[in-house]
């Protein structure tokens, strides 16, 4: 074999043997990287467990809370008797003085002055001399722009008559007018109501009103007794009817808080004020504001004017005997500001607007009805009455229980505490005055319309409908 020939023939079998090789290898150097890649991804895994897990920056999927969980809300488009009518015929609602100004703004009515030095400057725009009749203004002008407003009745989970009855029947609860005056308005809204099929649906037990007078002022049961006889008539019985005082015996009427003069713009505002009034000063131990009722047998009011005067100093009263205390005067909210507690008897019915000014001022109330708070206003005040109030039986009071000596004993810590839930609370007990809300904070309007949304969507399950 020529020496080229058997090099080739060499070089051709090595090769050969080679490539032979090669092709054995191939699956064995696969199968290690498969190996490898695998236990690098175990080792990866082990590492990563070990990592504690608040250090881990996991991320889920935020789900979308609805805020019209409870439901929504459809305004019925009154003719303007009802309400628009009454407002442009304002000076007429009232014997004595034109009403015009307290329903103005919106019903927040006129800007307050004569506050500087009184409350922080900043905040200064947020009061105003508030009508405390001026409640369905209110609620009609924030609701016309509530988030859960529906335009289309067969979604809607409540029905709002936006009917004025308070400033309807005001005028004629006085002077010469007849029982018949007094009723006309409210037979008018039941009878265009009662046209609606929204209402022959349920029966209206789904449809809600305000009423921004006390109850009893649309109670009558003779025609010689006051107000009128509106939540007595067919129609209006199955009606959740907001007021500013309630029959804690009714469960379809509910006690809102009566307006007060602080209306915040923002949350800001809010927690402005909180801080203001946890940090004040204040000298005397407790006030009274109010005018004792001359005409009335053992008047109560006249006994805590007593006992407030003869207080060695401890006691800052405020006489609202003829218009010292009316609207537009800061001498209330100063004598608020400056107590620990304040005393609130009943008014000429249970309830008075002096509670809302007192608690907004971070002044701790003084109670000697149960039905002056705390069957009045459960959505808006704190469950247990003790961990923001006082209650003094009025019976121990004419029996001769000293006020002073009972509000004495607690220490100041527990008086802290109280305040501290008053002020936790004033969000609820306020009007803010955007007509949209504030940014996040649920004021009273808030509070009410969410608790009508919630038991009407209660009244849906099966038990619950009132017909």
């Amino acid at each position: 074999m020529p020496p080229n020939s058997s090099s080739a023939a060499i070089y051709s079998t090595t090769k050969t043997n080679s490539s032979s090789t090669s092709l054995h290898l191939q699956p064995f150097s696969f199968l290690w990287l498969l190996l490898f890649i695998v236990s690098l991804q175990v080792t990866i895994l082990l590492m990563a467990r070990a990592v504690p897990f608040y250090n881990r920056r996991t991320h889920f999927p935020n789900p979308v809370s609805d805020p019209c969980s409870s439901g929504r809300i459809f305004i019925y488009n009154l003719p303007p008797v009802f309400n628009q009518e009454l407002l442009d015929n304002c000076h007429e609602l009232d014997p004595w003085n034109s009403r015009c100004e307290a329903l103005s703004n919106g019903g927040l009515g006129r800007k307050a002055t004569g506050l500087s030095g009184v409350v922080p400057e900043e905040l200064i725009p947020a009061w105003y001399w508030t009508d405390q009749f001026a409640m369905e203004v209110i609620y009609h002008n924030r609701i016309l722009n509530h988030k859960c407003r529906t335009m289309e009745p067969d979604s809607a989970t409540a029905f709002y008559i936006p009917f004025y009855a308070g400033l309807a029947v005001g005028k004629y609860l006085w002077s010469n007018y007849t029982t018949k005056d007094r009723d006309k308005y409210c037979e008018m809204i039941l009878d265009w109501v009662r046209d609606e099929p929204y209402w022959n649906r349920s029966d209206g037990w789904d449809h809600f009103t305000t009423m921004g007078r006390i109850t009893w002022d649309f109670r009558r049961s003779k025609n010689e007794d006051w107000g009128s006889r509106c939540i007595y008539m067919p129609g209006m019985r199955n009606i959740t009817r907001l007021l500013i005082e309630r029959n804690p015996w009714d469960y379809f009427d509910v006690g809102v808080p009566y307006p007060s003069g602080f209306h915040p713009r923002s949350d800001s505002d809010i927690f402005q004020w909180q801080h203001f009034v946890r940090n004040r000063q204040r000298d005397t131990l407790f006030c009274f504001a109010g005018a004792p009722r001359g005409a009335v047998k053992n008047d109560f009011r006249g006994l805590l004017l007593n006992q407030c005067m003869n207080a060695s100093g401890l006691c800052r009263v405020v006489d609202c005997a003829g218009t010292r205390c009316s609207n537009g005067t800061s001498v209330i909210l100063e004598t608020f500001l400056d107590s620990d507690f304040c005393l609130q008897p009943r008014g000429d019915s249970f309830t008075r607007r002096s509670i809302f000014d007192c608690m907004v001022a971070g002044s701790i109330p003084v109670f000697f009805w149960h039905r002056t708070a705390y069957l009045q206003y459960q959505w808006f005040l704190p469950n247990d009455p003790k961990s923001y109030s006082v209650f003094i039986h009025r019976n121990e009071v004419k029996n001769g229980t000293s006020i002073q000596s009972v509000l004495q004993r607690y220490s100041r810590e527990e008086v802290k505490k109280m305040r501290e839930k008053v002020i936790e609370f004033i969000p609820k007990i306020i009007y803010a005055k955007p007509e949209n809300g504030l940014e996040s904070i649920k004021d009273a309007f808030d509070v009410a319309i969410d608790g009508v949304l919630k038991r009407n969507k209660e009244h849906e399950q099966p038990g619950y409908k009132w017909k």
